[in-house]
């Protein structure tokens, strides 16, 4: 019997295989293209880098925006103040967008499971200066926390018990329609709450919310809705307002050197020669944030008709925002879940009311309006600190449709502070376009 003799196994070495492998990765990382280094258009010098945008966006007198959501959530002042128009009456109260009783045909013997409970749709308005948020997390002063502590005393008695062995506090549990991050307010923030209990009515529920924190959350309206209804997944839009308050004595300058500037900066010899010098090899660069052309003068100042411009170009398409968003998980950075539909993006100037009087002008500011179908995280803050980059450099009307190909978010500015942002209101109907805050 011939025995086979075992042929022995070439010596691998793992160690050179790994350097190997590290090698080529570098090489690939440094031959990539990272569009937030590689404008090449005429005005690629005169942006801001992250430092340069985040500073000029936080040195801004945030404190009279957050007084202005302050007074709005507690009734003494409106959207209409603030838009001389009758526009604003889109806040409105939408009872008989959602059926109050579901249509069945089957007696309520035949009904269980979560066809016999009854479902409430809570409109509320809070000032996010006030909050760390809508999400309840521990130790923290949440909107979700308050709210569901208060609906405690409106659960049945099954839940009640289930929560006392858990030992867990007596608290309901709140849908939401979207969550705000802290310091962002809401004027029509939609959540709803289910009990199997018949007894529960809707100015109780409205009464209870009202009391946890007087001057800071508001109750706008209570009603039974659909079984099927859920604030998040039943919405059609939401609408967002960002304000943008001005310094004392910019409106000037952003009115007529922001043009000047950009212009002469494009036109600079120093310029023309180092962007002529570099075109054909930028491709291939990875050039730093702190990388510009020494001895430029950036633009301090923009002009509020290119940011409108801007934003326009993002109306009635269904794009990836994924550039625009912040802290999203990483199976959600391609395909569907981080494409939205925007149907209104507009920026306006206006002022605040000075005083509650209405009497006189207040500071100047710029109002962003957008309405999507969805959101992604952080994604209106980037939105609104990116245009203002682009418009104070000059760009071209299409600039935020060119950063949607960039490979790395830093290509977008720092994400704005949340004091000037305010969640107006969500839909559940079709967006109607002829009724919006700025035209």
């Amino acid at each position: 019997m011939i025995k086979s003799v075992p042929v022995p196994l070439p010596v691998v070495n793992i160690g050179k295989q790994i350097r190997k492998f590290f090698m080529e990765a570098q090489t690939q990382a440094k031959n990539k293209v990272y569009f937030h280094y590689n404008h090449t258009d005429s005005c690629k010098f005169a942006r801001w880098n992250a430092r340069e945008s985040y500073e000029f966006m936080n040195a801004r007198p945030w404190q009279d925006v957050v007084d202005f959501y302050s007074n709005m959530v507690n009734g003494r002042l409106s959207l209409s103040d603030l838009f001389v128009t009758e526009r604003t009456s889109f806040i409105h109260d939408d009872d008989n967008e959602i059926p109050e009783v579901e249509l069945e045909n089957h007696s309520s013997k035949d009904k269980s499971g979560k066809w016999e409970r009854v479902t409430f749709k809570i409109l509320v308005s809070y000032h996010g200066g006030s909050f760390d948020g809508w999400q309840k997390q521990p130790g923290l002063n949440t909107v979700q926390g308050l709210v569901e502590k208060s609906l405690g005393s409106f659960v049945d008695d099954r839940k009640a018990q289930l929560l006392k062995e858990l030992c867990k506090p007596l608290e309901g549990c709140a849908s939401v329609a979207g969550r705000t991050d802290k310091g962002v307010s809401a004027l029509q923030q939609v959540c709803s709450f289910y009990t199997w209990r018949k007894d529960v009515k809707p100015h109780d529920i409205e009464d209870a919310i009202n009391s946890v924190a007087p001057g800071k959350i508001k109750v706008i309206s209570v009603f039974q809705v659909s079984r099927a209804f859920h604030p998040n997944f039943s919405a059609k839009w939401r609408r967002y307002l960002y304000i943008f308050p001005f310094n004392e004595g910019e409106n000037e300058e952003q009115g007529c050197d922001s043009g000047l500037e950009i212009d002469n900066l494009c036109s600079d010899e120093r310029f023309v020669e180092h962007s002529n010098g570099c075109d054909e090899k930028i491709e291939n660069l990875l050039i730093n944030d702190e990388d510009v052309l020494e001895g430029v003068k950036k633009p301090k100042c923009f002009i509020v008709s290119r940011v409108n411009m801007l934003l326009k170009q993002l109306e009635g398409k269904l794009l990836s925002y994924k550039i625009f968003a912040r802290d999203t998980k990483p199976s959600r950075n391609t395909g569907p879940p981080t494409e939205c539909f925007i149907h209104h993006a507009r920026a306006m100037e206006a002022r605040l009311p000075c005083s509650l009087n209405g009497y006189g002008q207040g500071r100047k500011v710029m109002c962003v309006e957008l309405v999507a179908n969805r959101f992604l995280r952080k994604m209106v803050r980037v939105l609104v600190a990116t245009s203002i980059r682009e418009a104070a450099a000059g760009a071209g009307e299409d600039a935020l449709l060119k950063l949607m190909d960039a490979t790395c978010r830093r290509a977008t500015a720092p994400p704005a502070p949340p004091d000037g942002l305010c969640l107006v209101d969500v839909g559940y109907t079709e967006f109607d376009p002829s009724i919006t805050l700025i035209t």
